[in-house]
């Protein structure tokens, strides 16, 4: 009897506590033995290289060390609670790959001489981790040990973070707090690590718009053997690939490598007997602390840095060199944005260039006659990384100093560095009570519009600047425009809310509201243009359906730029009303907009019925547009094609007559890039009045890829009023017209402030009579349009970094030449530009840099002609857009440098030219086009 209760009161409970283990899974842990030193071998590895280079080309190091792991202490209460030391020993640096003698900057070169004395001591201090069923519960390492290096034990200790059942988990390591997942088998378990769910501090930024930005895919896969309840070996790999959205060539990968094997056993230190892991830590070094096992940042120092007055800068501009290592002082060796590039001893060495000694290096490029090249683009892209490090007082004292001519361009770099310094650095420089400093003011107002990551203060600062004087009425409307760019930024990154957005939003709101004067009507409706809030649309379809003239084309262009998603019923019925003019008469502009509106969001049945139905009833030239227009969605395959076969099967809506109208008016679209990364595609939209004389002018340009689209540029030209001065009838509904022509621009999305040519008649005349043939700037500058910094934390706890800019300098001006004698007008858009874009990816341990460079760069010219001839009628239009031939580089550098100067480089680079072409418009063009250039070339041969 007594055996058998002895057997239920120990037995039982044992059966139940095994029961509970493999109800709830596996819950013990790997064990390691006592009284044994585990020695391994431990090596981590990163290399750089484009997605598809191959890895003896890559960039990179390997650090390899022996490793000794001990049993310190086990909790007398729980096996699976135990403390181990871990400590690394008999550190090599070297390359991943072999290379020749000469290409191995490691060849001779021992870890200390490499690393320093102190780093490596550091280094080799050990850490104790207390490792709780696998999971290292605590690190405890040394007080004040440099960061770079207190992250490489992290790497390491990270690897001890084991489950050994199959399930999902929440897990901190030194990629911070993320959700991992284990498979486990037999003697193996694979632990796949979501890096993208890593809770960690971050710091960078990305760029507003998605096309213009860097996409990311990152994996980490661990794989452990164990034996005899402990690791056998560990293998680790995560990958990091980046590449520009727009263009995915440009790229950039990271592989990050952790391999830990056991090589042997032998007898080790005895276990601490104790009970309280704190005891036991301070009976085993009381200068041990509980530190995160999460990385930590890393910053850098450089102090005493040579300077460069005594050297000759080489090649300062060129993005290729920048970020190669070749340090001038082994003090000075830490990674900095300020690094440029100097030719000494016939040696690139890369030092610190004081702020003021880069501007006078590159201001030559960024004069404006130069604007249109890719030095240019260049010098503005690495003039911005410096300036990001500069003080207020450097920026303001660079601004003071410089002349008017390439002012402008310095204030677009300052405004386009986009920091707290930066802006209050423009600001104080800026007299906005001054109206004649009214280009720089604007240059600094557009650049804000641009900008890449735009903050709440910056919109708080211009909110101010417009509630203060401001001393030309020109630069208040650019003012309150940019305002509502921001907003829009703003609301599309989540934050409407924050208090400068809501207090902008009720200014322009309000602001419109109360206005009483036209021009105000005006600047409100082009900042809400730029804004698109979703409460502004019933104003808008207010003004669009009883506004007058420009006003209503205005509030009409507005909602054009809205989503399909914000088109309701009501804007698409008072769209509806302003076309088929049920109240009033209108313009042609604003009923062609209105068309397009309906066109371009699901259009019903009946919808499109009825404005096929009112092609014949139509002005003469509105007659053309409206059936060019419907021919163009047809034939471009755009969304309402379908909508539009199927109302052309009614003969009513389909016969002859309808669909043989005469005119000169068009709309054409065409594609002037395909690809698999992204696509553009290009429009020309031509109404002519009755009489011959161009209403209205509007070319788009627009990118998209599968996930984003950008309106990356629209240049419209407008006249009207102008059928006096050839003695002709204006059509209906533009009777009254003043004489008006002017140009309006958006770019990259935002609306510019429009431009005008001449107002009223006797500004037309005078205009004729002093005009010389020159085009009108609509816009010229210097734009950032990527801009991505992150550093990424590897698993190894070694950090990376990727930097990615385009720069865009660009210049677009217009013109509209008109001869009465001749009987000819012409309209002319230039787009001129040059485009760079640069990628840095690095990995900087401070003892050792490896990197690669990827770049690539173009200049383009675009020109956009119109020609009428109105001497008879059908006048002649001949349209022309013309692509000059174009040169495009790519550049790719990968380099290794150590502190000493010691370093390898490869460069590769590839340069073609691009073929210039004139995109094809429609047949009935191409015919016109002949007759007036034959009419031409016969008027050139005759007596005068």
């Amino acid at each position: 009897f007594l055996l058998i209760f002895i057997t239920f009161i120990c037995v039982i409970p044992w059966m139940e506590s095994q029961y509970s283990d493999y109800r709830q899974g596996h819950t013990t842990g790997p064990r390691i033995n006592n009284d044994k030193l585990y020695k391994f071998t431990y090596s981590t590895e990163v290399l750089i290289d484009r997605i598809k280079g191959l890895p003896e080309d890559s960039a990179g190091y390997r650090i390899s060390s022996g490793v000794d792991v001990n049993l310190v202490w086990r909790n007398p209460n729980n096996d699976d609670d135990q403390l181990i030391r871990i400590m690394i020993k008999d550190v090599k640096i070297e390359n991943v790959n072999e290379r020749p003698a000469a290409k191995n900057i490691f060849k001779g070169k021992h870890s200390e001489n490499i690393i320093g004395k102190e780093y490596l001591s550091a280094l080799q201090r050990p850490v104790v981790l207390q490792w709780t069923r696998g999971k290292v519960k605590n690190f405890y390492s040394y007080k004040n040990e440099p960061a770079v290096i207190q992250n490489l034990k992290r790497g390491l200790a990270s690897l001890f973070q084991i489950q050994l059942h199959s399930g999902a988990a929440r897990e901190v390591d030194v990629s911070g707090k993320c959700n991992v997942t284990y498979h486990a088998r037999e003697s193996q378990v694979t632990k796949i690590k979501a890096l993208g769910t890593c809770e960690i501090k971050k710091t960078g930024f990305t760029s507003h718009n998605e096309l213009l930005d860097v996409s990311t895919k990152v994996t980490s896969a661990t794989i452990y053997v164990l034996e005899d309840s402990f690791i056998k070996s560990v293998r680790a790999e995560e990958n990091h690939v980046l590449s520009l959205n727009f263009r995915q060539t440009t790229n950039a990968k990271i592989v990050s490598k952790q391999k830990l094997e056991l090589k042997s056993m032998e007898a080790g230190p005895r276990v601490i007997a104790g009970k309280q892991v704190a005891s036991v830590i301070n009976t085993l070094d009381s200068n041990y602390i509980a530190v995160p096992l999460v990385a930590e940042p890393v910053k850098t120092e450089c102090k005493n840095c040579p300077s460069v007055s005594n050297h000759t800068v080489r090649d300062l501009n060129s993005r290729r060199y920048f970020g190669m290592t070749c340090h001038a002082k082994a003090s000075c060796f830490q990674y900095s944005a300020n690094y440029h590039f100097i030719k000494q001893f016939d040696t690139i060495c890369l030092i610190i260039l004081q702020i003021s000694e880069h501007w006078q290096a590159i201001r030559k490029q960024l004069e404006p006659e130069n604007l249109s090249k890719a030095e240019a683009t260049r010098s503005f892209l690495s003039f911005i990384q410096n300036l990001r490090e500069a003080t207020k007082e450097e920026i303001l004292q660079i601004l003071r100093s410089e002349r008017n001519e390439v002012l402008p361009q310095l204030v677009d770099a300052v405004t386009s560095a986009q920091t707290p310094a930066s802006l209050e650095a423009m600001l104080e420089f800026l007299d906005f009570k001054n109206g004649s400093s009214s280009v720089l003011q604007e240059r600094f107002l557009y650049a804000c519009g641009f900008a890449s990551h735009p903050n709440e203060l910056l919109l708080k600062s211009l909110i101010n600047r417009l509630q203060g004087q401001i001393g030309n009425s020109e630069i208040r409307e650019t003012v309150t425009i940019i305002i509502g760019a921001l907003v829009k930024k703003l609301c599309d990154k989540g934050g409407c809310k924050l208090p400068a957005v809501v207090r902008a939003k009720q200014l322009i709101l309000g602001g419109l509201d109360r206005a009483k004067k036209e021009d105000d009507v005006k600047m409100y409706l082009l900042a809400m243009k730029n804004a698109l809030l979703p409460e502004a649309i019933p104003l808008l379809l207010k003004y669009a359906e009883a506004g007058e003239g420009p006003i209503s084309n205005l509030a009409a262009t507005a909602l054009q730029r809205y989503g399909i998603s914000f088109i309701t019923s009501e804007v698409k019925e008072t769209m509806n009303r302003i076309y088929h003019q049920n109240h009033k008469i209108y313009e042609k502009t604003l009923r062609t907009t209105a068309a397009a509106i309906i066109f371009s969001n699901n259009p019903s049945y009946m919808e499109v019925k009825n404005l096929l139905l009112s092609i014949g009833e139509l002005p003469l030239e509105m007659n053309k547009y409206m059936l060019s227009l419907v021919q163009d969605i047809l034939h471009f395959e755009m969304p309402a094609s379908k909508m539009i076969r199927k109302v052309l099967k009614d003969m009513v809506v389909h016969n002859y007559d309808r669909f043989s109208k005469t005119g000169s008016s068009s709309a054409y679209s065409g594609y002037v890039t395909r690809g698999p990364d992204a696509s553009s595609t290009y429009s020309l939209d031509i109404l002519y009045s009755g009489s011959g004389i161009l209403r209205s002018s509007n070319m788009n340009i627009l990118l998209f890829n599968k996930n984003a689209r950008l309106h990356a540029s629209q240049v419209v030209i407008e006249a009207q009023g102008l059928e006096s001065i050839i003695a002709a009838s204006a059509d209906e509904g533009e009777e009254n017209l003043e004489s008006f022509a002017g140009m309006s621009a958006i770019l990259l999305d935002v609306q510019l402030r429009p431009v005008t040519f001449f107002q009223g008649y006797g500004d037309l005349m005078s205009k004729m009579f002093s005009a010389t043939g020159d085009p009108m700037n609509v816009v010229k500058g210097l734009i950032l349009l990527t801009d991505y910094s992150q550093v990424i934390q590897l698993q190894s706890g070694l950090k990376a970094s990727a930097e990615f800019q385009g720069g865009l300098a660009i210049d677009i001006s217009g013109g509209m030449e008109f001869s009465l004698w001749y009987r000819e007008s012409k309209t002319s858009v230039k787009n001129r530009g040059a485009m760079v874009v640069v990628g840095n990816i690095f990995v900087d341990s401070f003892f050792v840099k490896a990197g690669m460079e990827t770049s690539f760069e173009t200049e383009a010219t675009l020109n956009f002609i119109s020609t009428v001839q109105f001497s008879e009628y059908p006048f002649l239009v001949c349209m022309q857009m013309d692509k000059i031939e174009s040169p495009f580089r790519q550049y790719v550098t990968k380099y290794e440098s150590l502190p000493s100067g010691k370093r390898y480089t490869s460069r590769k680079g590839k340069v073609k030219l691009l073929a210039g072409s004139e995109y094809p418009l429609h047949q009935e063009n191409s015919n016109m086009c002949r007759k007036v250039f034959s009419t031409q070339s016969d008027s050139s041969d005759s007596w005068f």
